[in-house]
């Protein structure tokens, strides 16, 4: 088949999270499976307009707000049934795939809405119109459009927009076992993710506080980078260590020696470092939020009603119980193998797109071999 996926941004921008790691995982293994697969993305600095990485052509043009236009003048070039499935997949802006597909099959793909992370992005009145009228409007023109989702939480949150078409895919997780180090003597919780408004890092400090007033030998050790890190580091109390952006293997070492992941996120598609901190042997006590709802429930966790009194009420349940059993193997959350997941994707566009011969009839070079 041939695939293309449009999206504001690939992994080579410097805003590119989650949702671009889904996408690569998913396009380099159709890639490898023989499909022609192009991923149409803005421009990033440093990056060529052009290029093929891991099978993959990658075509960048345009900016944040004109990628729009620029991903539809460059699909109007190109020869009409070039394609056989367009993926729009959605950064709270549609491209609009389906209204210039020329017959071909579309789906798109929405991790999770934005809602109420347009007040914690802009100031208003920019907050209030995104979230009151520019969200509504972009996302009712994905009427008639299959959409693919990757938690119950977004799909529902979707069926508020007016959408019905819905189709529930899986979040996927690299399998890694446990690293063979100890758990922390201290009681020790551990954040994970972008230092930014939407995660609210503040409420896991605010939280981390009055757990101190009951724990006083607890600490907090906070991964990862972001706009607010300097404020949060300049301001944090006594107990709380920053460990910035850090590799693979020390990240799943920290998770593995911490007691707890606290996720304090407004909402999330899914939610995965729930499941990454659950392959270390690490429990999430978090948010009860879109998203986190689904992924810390299918990790065994705790949800708590979002609020740092409640948050610090729970780890103060859960960890001494935690800092003295020894250090578990990990276990399995909601998220599968990534492999799985694109199998899964790609039989779930085609089926609801109608077009669930295509796959077989259309065979690359090696099935053709295989099937002679």
């Amino acid at each position: 088949m041939r695939i293309c996926l449009f999206n504001w941004k690939d992994l080579a921008h410097p805003a590119a999270g989650g949702a671009e790691v889904y996408t690569r995982e998913l396009l380099t293994r159709w890639a490898a499976g023989g499909h022609e697969v192009t991923w149409f993305a803005g421009a990033a600095d440093g990056a060529p307009a052009v290029e093929v990485r891991d099978g993959v052509t990658v075509h960048r043009r345009g900016s944040r707000l004109t990628v729009y236009k620029e991903a539809r003048a460059w699909y109007a070039a190109q020869p009409a049934g070039r394609h056989d499935l367009l993926i729009d997949e959605v950064n709270t802006r549609p491209f609009g795939c389906a209204r210039w597909a020329r017959g071909t099959p579309t789906v798109a793909l929405v991790h999770q809405v934005a809602r109420e992370i347009w007040s914690a992005e802009f100031p208003p009145p920019l907050s209030w119109a995104g979230r009151h009228l520019a969200e509504p409007y972009w996302l009712r023109s994905l009427r008639g459009t299959p959409v693919l989702t990757v938690s119950p939480s977004s799909r529902d949150s979707l069926r508020e927009y007016g959408l019905r078409d819905l189709h529930l895919v899986p979040e996927g997780i690299t399998r890694r076992p446990r690293p063979s180090v100890p758990r922390e003597e201290r009681p020790t919780v551990v954040f994970l993710g972008r230092l930014a408004p939407v995660k609210q890092v503040d409420h896991a400090i605010t939280a981390f506080e009055l757990l101190r007033r009951v724990l006083p030998a607890a600490q907090l050790w906070i991964v990862g980078d972001g706009p607010q890190r300097d404020r949060l580091e300049r301001t944090a109390p006594p107990g709380v260590t920053f460990h910035g952006r850090v590799s693979t293997e020390e990240r799943d070492a920290l998770l593995a020696r911490a007691h707890a992941l606290v996720v304090t996120s407004i909402r999330e598609g899914w939610g995965l470092v729930v499941d990454e901190a659950a392959a270390m042997g690490t429990p999430t006590v978090g948010y009860d939020r879109p998203g986190l709802r689904d992924s810390v429930a299918a990790a065994g966790g705790t949800l708590v009603p979002p609020d740092p009194a409640a948050l610090a009420a729970a780890l103060a349940r859960e960890l001494p119980g935690l800092a003295a059993a020894p250090a578990p193997q990990g276990w399995a959350g909601g998220a599968v193998p990534w492999d799985e997941v694109a199998e899964r994707f790609l039989d779930t566009a085609l089926r609801a797109t109608g077009s669930a011969g295509r796959r077989r009839g259309r065979l690359t070079r090696h099935e053709a071999d295989t099937e002679q």
